[in-house]
């Protein structure tokens, strides 16, 4: 899960890439960067941290010119070592710079491949390194001095042949424009927009419609599975489909939790998603406990907001704020390493506890994965009153691990992997957990105006939708996920870092 931008501007584009990112903070805390063109060269700042600081004022001072990309990650396999930032940069040719988000399945391969055949040097251990190398190659095999659309939309055909995965993808090609595409799944979001200035129409590239909003550009559309845009510097915009097949199978946890309720993706409302969402669970507990003893609704912030208040308002209990949020501690979904996970709920979250006190509490979130966080908001429930503390999640139970660029944790780590809805509420110590049924859940995010027939689910059962996917690949990445190995990248990150300051 990370966030990117790229915009092709009249004036300098700095500030619009740097409130762009802020917009799409939620999709990553781990670095932040940005590059921008100017006259032919390029000028860049990343980091580790939050937007806010890794950009000062002498920074932003000096990402001078009218086009430029920008990005926030957060480590898919807990390396957070600030040379894993991006964008990342290759000279040759033009001078090119990439921004992704996602995940490449066949990385291995590739990065086999750039060596042995393309000659290129990888410097680190980001897939997204290997995929701008795999473009660079590409777009220079055509051989041209200035590449035209007609050869920027042949390299992004040839990378669709070569990878494999989910990736939506911003680059920029030094002097002569920026470029996005998106995986022939369609699994990670993209959209683009324009707006009009006195100076001309300028255009912009990102992961969520929301951060187009937010700088006052008016959303063209989402970029179809397999298809490329590419705006030059003088502001001429192209499309093209370039993948054989394309099948769009968008990733579902998108609206269960990863992006903000105000966008919209592929055409779907997050907001009205989720509020469908609650609408389901109603219908679920109706039918399942028509008797219930619910007395009040309490949604943990903020994701799961929507689908509890829709939720509450199908049963006819009353929908409460019991927790206080502090805004300041980072999303513990993706923190890496149990213990840090373990002591920011607390920090995060207090009850309120006159909304518990003597009630039959159901706490709604959008979904359990490790356990970890719902395990102590419970035990909170319980200590500032609860009688009866039910939970329910607006997803399906998480069993498997996500391979397209979610840090979904091995799956061993996942507490609904190999077991039941009641073993699940005994180990969070709910009195009853209710989760959603995965084809209401597909119904409540494809069933709005805009049909969307499939949804990559595997982390709900299993099907990978690339077809790549078998138990060696699986267990790969269980060694690089677990939080053993995480708590190992991280020190080892703290020496580079230390070394490179």
């Amino acid at each position: 899960m990370c966030g990117i931008v790229g915009i092709v501007g009249k004036s300098n584009v700095n500030q619009a890439l740097y409130d762009a990112l802020t917009v799409l903070q939620h999709r990553g805390q781990d670095a932040a960067g940005i590059v921008t063109s100017h006259d032919g060269r390029l000028f860049l700042r990343k980091d580790n941290g939050l937007v806010r600081d890794v950009f000062q004022q002498r920074h932003m001072q000096r990402l001078v010119g009218s086009m430029g990309i920008g990005h926030v990650r957060y480590p898919t396999a807990g390396s957070s070592t600030s040379a894993e930032a991006q964008p990342f940069y290759v000279n040759s040719p033009y001078g090119i710079t990439l921004a992704h988000n996602g995940n490449l399945t066949n990385v291995e391969q590739l990065a086999k491949e750039i060596y042995e055949s393309d000659l290129r040097h990888v410097n680190t251990n980001s897939d997204s390194e290997v995929l701008l190398n795999v473009f660079a190659h590409e777009l220079a095999v055509r051989g041209k001095l200035q590449p035209t659309e007609e050869d920027v939309f042949a390299a992004v055909t040839d990378v669709h042949n070569r990878c494999v995965g989910g990736y939506a993808v911003v680059a920029m090609i030094t002097g002569y424009g920026i470029v996005g595409f998106r995986d022939p799944h369609g699994i990670r979001p993209i959209v683009f927009g324009q707006r009009h200035t006195d100076e001309g129409v300028e255009y912009m590239i990102a992961s969520e419609s929301v951060s187009l909003d937010v700088l006052g550009f008016t959303l063209i559309r989402d970029l179809a599975p397999g298809e490329a845009v590419y705006i030059t510097e003088e502001g001429q915009l192209h499309t093209r489909q370039c993948a054989k097949a394309p099948n769009l199978s968008p990733c579902i946890f998108e609206h269960v939790y990863l992006a903000r309720p105000d966008s919209i993706i592929d055409g779907v409302s997050v907001y009205k998603a989720r509020l469908r969402m609650g609408e389901k669970l109603a219908e679920k507990i109706q039918r399942e406990r028509p008797e219930h003893d619910i007395d009040v609704v309490i949604p943990i912030p903020d994701t799961s907001r929507t689908a509890a208040l829709e939720l509450a308002n199908h049963l006819g209990v009353k929908f409460r704020e019991g927790f206080v949020k502090n805004r300041y501690i980072g999303r513990t979904f993706i923190m890496p390493g149990q213990a840090a996970r373990k002591k920011s709920v607390r920090q995060k979250l207090n009850a309120i506890e006159l909304e518990f006190r003597g009630k039959n509490v159901m706490l709604v979130d959008d979904s359990i994965v490790r356990g970890t966080t719902c395990k102590q908001i419970i035990q909170m429930a319980r200590e500032a009153g609860a009688k009866n503390v039910y939970f329910c999640s607006a997803a399906p139970a998480v069993r498997y691990p996500n391979v397209y660029g979610i840090d979904m944790p091995s799956a061993h780590e996942l507490i609904a992997h190999n077991r039941t809805t009641e073993q699940v509420a005994e180990l969070i110590g709910a009195d009853w957990l209710i989760y959603q049924d995965l084809p209401d859940l597909i119904e409540a995010v494809g069933g709005g105006k805009i049909k969307i027939e499939h949804f990559d689910c595997a982390v709900f059962d299993g099907q990978y939708v690339t077809g790549d996917i078998d138990a060696a690949y699986l267990d790969r990445i269980e060694q690089s996920r677990n939080d053993v190995a995480k708590v190992k990248n991280q020190a080892v990150s703290a020496i580079i870092d230390l070394y490179n300051n």
